[in-house]
């Protein structure tokens, strides 16, 4: 299994729609977000939209951005599948290079999506796309439902929609559609006024296009209760409202706004008033790009004249004209189109940073703080602080699988010194140029979030602890908002468990993103006592698996796998780091002992090779391999002379390196280990029991290890089989999370009934999928659902 970093394949990408480092893929969620304020710790719910968590897809990258209070900026995807601008807008660009998180929004295959990658988006411009507006959603959506798959390119008002449910407050286009000329006739309005009228939703564009009715434009969203301000720029008195190609219109701007803090002011205003209309923000194109009205008028009225000639009228209006226009214009107003929906972006994305920064500041004129939002509000979404230990539910469900581990903060530190390809590590006492970026990890919840994605079926539960702090609040939204169970999540607040803030981890990577050095806050987990509460999630879950990650403090290791056995649960151990590895093979003064095969406590552990040897030393150390129940299986193993063996089934060096050997010491009181060895693979060895049909069965003949020849009462064998690297992986984007997501997904076919060694492929699949994403855990595990559940039968 190839070791895992960072970085989404690029097949058949559209080349104006490039993906910027950190951009992220999607998955099946209705975001919710959690948004910092200036006193006290805001938590959302959207229970009355509860049923959109199957429909809508929004990317973990704008979940994560949502829950964090990063600036997001929509972007519409008619740009792209109906627009005539060009392969080289590269929107998204803009919106990273000015500190945003862009978020284009589409119907692909039937699924509203939030935050398409590039790769979706060519999959859409390539795939017939309709136009969508508001009216078409529910006949897109519901076709794909119906399985017809179908492509759609969302409009102005398609956008807003599809935004506002994400949680998304500002937008960034070209220029807003209107009331056609001579549309008090013909009732040619389009439906982004109508939008606006009804759509919270801030708007940045040049106006409105400008072969329209303008003042006609203005009145209909008078009527609508819309806010229509212009940017000043610099400008005093009287500032004419935009007409698009030209910065001013000849009609005055209803209001006029100083700068993007003065946005984000009102755009805040008017969700504290809950006044559910949108807000249009006009940016006028920049001087140097703009052609004055007089120059566009003749041109415009052929090509108004011209449509109505032909026919043209309804969806079909403004394309015909924009495509005469750039005609007629020779070219000449493309540059101009070109040159201000990226204005208009970059406005956006600022307007974006300036409300991130007003609601984790608070505002300055009150004392009143602004409330949370994430898409559309119900009474559940005024927050309250915490005042003791919460947790979301009574369990009272089963669960096929249980996850008792960390879940933290995660911050990465990339190096980008300037001489980073040549000398790719960080200087030493000193402060170096990174790329920093936040998300929510920890073990525990990335083999749960694994698990959970690659099969949707597999009911998974997650047992951890956050502090009654701002980073808990961000990932208990985090957690929500990726459909996962939080019923086990407990919420510890300081007055009462001081010094219990939420885990927090930091990596620091040099240029290639391999990991120099890392800092976690993990005392949360080992400051708390195992408490009976834990115990009583497991017997009311019932699970077929419970994960133990080492995050616990070695006596609440036990503690949790005890439990476990008590209710039947098979127990996997992950090992977490080579450090805290050792903490299952403590000191055993004062804890019950492991129990060894065919009673072993633990059933299953995956660690990598320094894990492994961390463990054995740690078992040598505190005189694990004195225990005569341990004497009694090696006995029964009959390894005397094995090196060849080891050499045949492995290779010299994985031999020399001790790997085998460790593993076979080991198994007695862990019966199944799958060591990760990176590039090479994995390693799979087993106990067998006398009447396991692989000690009879040709096909795995070539790898019994050793078959027992002592009469032992249960022993039959022992099975080695190493599994090469299902692919050797280039285009790595992270390391983080890999081994998590391998876990996570055997353990999900393991929770199905699969064999163990009809599943490490699959799980190695899975990590490949993560190796190549920016993400913790793929959000393409999904891809995986038919394969994973095709072994599980095997």
């Amino acid at each position: 299994m190839q070791a895992i970093r960072r970085s989404l394949p690029r097949v058949g990408t559209w080349p104006g729609h490039r993906r910027a480092p950190g951009a992220r893929c999607t998955h099946n969620v209705l975001t919710t977000a959690s948004i910092p304020r200036s006193r006290g710790i805001l938590r959302s719910y959207t229970s009355s939209l509860t049923g959109l968590r199957d429909i809508l897809r929004v990317s973990e990258e704008v979940t994560d951005a949502l829950a964090t209070n990063k600036p997001v900026v929509a972007l519409e995807s008619t740009i792209y599948t109906h627009g005539a601008l060009g392969n080289d807008l590269d929107l998204e660009g803009v919106v990273r290079r000015n500190g945003g998180v862009p978020a284009v929004v589409g119907i692909l295959g039937g699924v509203p999506s939030v935050g398409l990658t590039p790769d979706e988006v060519t999959q859409m411009v390539e795939g017939s796309p309709k136009k969508a507006s508001r009216r078409d959603l529910a006949y897109l959506v519901g076709s794909g439902m119906a399985g017809r798959k179908i492509n759609g390119g969302t409009t102005i008002a398609g956008t807003m929609v599809l935004a506002r449910l994400a949680g998304i407050r500002v937008f960034g286009t070209g220029g807003l559609g209107g009331v056609h000329r001579g549309g008090h006739i013909s009732f040619d309005i389009s439906a982004d006024l109508t939008e606006l009228g009804r759509t919270r939703m801030a708007v940045v564009s040049s106006g409105s296009k400008g072969f329209l009715d303008i003042p006609r434009t203005l009145e209909y969203l008078e009527t609508q209760g819309v806010l229509v301000s212009t940017f000043a720029d610099g400008r005093t008195g009287n500032i004419d409202f935009p007409a698009f190609w030209a910065r001013e219109s000849g009609v005055q701007s209803p209001f006029i706004i100083q700068d993007e803090e003065h946005a984000a002011a009102i755009l805040l205003a008017q969700e504290k008033l809950n006044i559910e209309t949108g807000i249009l923000f006009a940016n006028p194109i920049p001087e140097e790009h703009a052609i004055p009205s007089e120059k566009m008028a003749a041109v415009i009225e052929q090509a108004v004249r011209e449509s109505n000639e032909q026919g043209a009228h309804g969806s079909e209006n403004t394309p015909f004209i924009l495509g005469r226009i750039r005609e007629l214009t020779n070219g000449a107003s493309v540059p101009a189109n070109k040159a201000l929906v990226r204005s208009n972006v970059e406005r956006a994305t600022k307007v974006a940073g300036a409300v991130s920064r007003l609601i984790s500041e608070g505002p300055t004129a009150s004392r009143t703080p602004v409330k949370s939002w994430a898409g559309l509000e119900t009474p559940s979404n005024v927050a309250a602080p915490i005042h003791k230990i919460t947790t979301a539910m009574e369990v009272t469900s089963q669960a096929d699988i249980l996850v008792a581990g960390s879940v933290a903060v995660d911050l990465s530190c990339d190096y980008t010194g300037l001489n980073s390809p040549g000398d790719p590590i960080p200087q030493l006492h000193t402060s170096n140029p990174s790329q920093i970026s936040q998300s929510i990890g920890g073990v525990g919840r990335n083999v749960a979030l694994a698990a959970h994605r690659v099969n949707k079926h597999t009911k998974v539960r997650l047992c951890s602890m956050i502090g009654g702090d701002l980073a808990g609040s961000t990932v208990l939204s985090s957690l929500e908002s990726c459909g996962m169970d939080t019923s086990c999540i407990q919420q510890l607040n300081q007055d009462e468990f001081p010094g219990s803030r939420t885990a927090q981890y930091v990596s620091v990577n040099d240029a290639n993103k391999h990991l120099v050095l890392a800092m976690a806050d993990m005392d949360i987990f080992t400051n708390q006592s195992f408490s009976p509460s834990w115990a009583g999630k497991i017997k009311s879950s019932k699970p077929k698996w419970l994960v133990v990650d080492a995050n616990w403090k070695d006596h609440d290791i036990r503690a949790w796998m005890q439990a476990g056995k008590q209710n039947k649960a098979k127990i996997a151990f992950e090992p977490v780091s080579k450090a805290k590895s050792a903490r299952l093979f403590c000191p055993g003064r004062g804890l019950e002992s492991l129990g060894v095969f065919p009673q072993a406590t633990i059933d299953l552990t995956t660690p990598n090779q320094y894990e492994l040897s961390a463990m054995h030393a740690a078992a040598q150390s505190n005189e694990y391999f004195s225990d005569e129940r341990w004497w009694s299986i090696i006995d029964a193993f009959g390894m005397t002379g094995s090196r060849d063996r080891f050499v045949k089934l492995t290779s010299a060096a994985m031999t020399d390196a001790g790997i085998p050997q460790q593993t076979i010491r080991l198994l007695p009181f862990i019966p199944t280990i799958i060591t990760k060895l990176g590039s090479d693979g994995a390693l799979l060895m087993t106990v067998l029991k006398k009447d396991d049909p692989r000690l009879f069965d040709e096909t795995h003949e070539p790898f019994i290890l050793a078959r027992c020849n002592n009469g032992h009462a249960y022993v039959g064998g022992v099975y080695m089989r190493m599994f090469p690297s299902v692919e050797q992986v280039t285009d790595v984007a992270s390391v983080n999370g890999i081994g998590d997501t391998f876990l996570g997904t055997l353990v999900a076919g393991l929770a199905q009934g699969g064999k163990i060694e009809n599943l490490i492929n699959v799980a190695q699949k899975a990590a490949v999928l993560t190796l190549r994403s920016p993400q913790s855990v793929s959000e393409k595990l999904s891809s995986l659902e038919h394969e994973l559940v095709a072994a599980a039968t095997l």
